[in-house]
């Protein structure tokens, strides 16, 4: 081949080549109509509100491809449902087009559960519509906060600020509903250790307030209130009344007091 070449003059080799390259572009040209499908082009369907597993067929049968370019989350929409597409429903666009596509997602994405005890209940339904949360059932407690959020539940049960929960949980709060209209008589909570205090005062709509440890209680459920605020009675021994929703402050101890003794010390000995 390359005696060839040499052997023949050079304006022969010349004219090879351009012929050469004349006899491609004339071959890329005349193919180029099929390359490009020239001529070939259908409609795009509408894909909005289907499901990306359904519209992927739908495409198939039109020699179009699907790709998913984005995911969103709305939890008023079935998970996998398209919510935007390129090119638009109905353009007129070549065959084997790729046709992009924005779909709901399918598990909805993790949020950190928000601390809205002590809040308002105004601010709490803020808080969670801006976080994808939805608001459950709520009830009411007697609280001296009224409208403010006590509690926050998932499934009844508290659930701590910072825990990890999916967009569109149902969480439900309980609120103050102010004090109680009947006073009763304040309970005597020395004696017992936390737990069996919160059973009482729950049964009784009233909040442990302040609970004050003595610096050697290492374990909450082997220490017992020895002191609160207010007192059972008086200094001349009559009962002090309280309203549903107030609270009682408490001092908690390792040693377990002698109620009888401490009540005939308060007796003999009442503060000055």
């Amino acid at each position: 081949m390359f005696r060839l070449i040499t052997q023949r003059p050079l304006w022969v080799n010349i004219l090879v080549a351009i012929t050469t390259v004349i006899i491609l572009v004339l071959i890329f040209l005349l193919s180029l109509n099929w390359i490009t499908n020239h001529g070939e082009s259908n409609s795009v369907p509408s894909l909005i509100g289907k499901n990306v597993n359904d519209a992927e067929q739908l495409l198939e049968e039109r020699d179009f491809e699907i790709v998913i370019q984005d995911s969103v989350y709305y939890d008023s929409l079935p998970p996998g449902v398209i919510i935007r597409q390129v090119p638009d429903g109905d353009d007129v666009v070549k065959i084997n087009r790729t046709v992009y596509v924005t779909i709901n997602r399918f598990l909805p994405p993790e949020v950190d559960m928000p601390n809205l005890v002590g809040s308002s209940f105004r601010n709490a339904e803020m808080t969670m519509l801006n976080l994808g949360l939805r608001l459950g059932d709520t009830s009411y407690r007697f609280d001296f906060a009224k409208n403010s959020v006590l509690e926050q539940l998932l499934n009844g049960n508290s659930i701590a600020a910072g825990t990890k929960i999916r967009m569109g949980t149902v969480i439900s709060l309980v609120l103050g509903s102010g004090l109680g209209v009947e006073d009763q008589a304040v309970p005597d909570l020395r004696g017992l250790n936390l737990e069996e205090a919160s059973v009482m005062m729950e049964g009784l709509g009233l909040t442990l307030g302040a609970k004050l440890f003595d610096p050697d209680v290492r374990d909450s459920a082997n220490a017992f209130i020895y002191w609160q605020s207010p007192l059972p009675n008086t200094e001349d021994g009559a009962r002090i009344r309280i309203r549903a929703g107030q609270m009682i402050d408490v001092r908690i101890g390792t040693e377990r007091p002698n109620v009888d003794s401490l009540r005939k010390m308060e007796l003999q000995n009442p503060e000055p």
